[in-house]
């Protein structure tokens, strides 16, 4: 679980268009709330 969640913070950070720290920040912070979301509907 852990390494998909290093995987998946990675690609959308490299995918991610963010040219500031602020960006940076609200894009982690938007894939941390998608991993939440998914782990909800997994029951993890």
């Amino acid at each position: 679980m852990k390494k998909t969640v290093l995987a998946v913070l990675t690609a959308m950070t490299l995918l991610s268009a963010c040219n500031t720290v602020s960006g940076f920040g609200k894009d982690v912070s938007k894939a941390g709330d998608k991993l939440e979301q998914t782990a909800d509907r997994h029951g993890h």
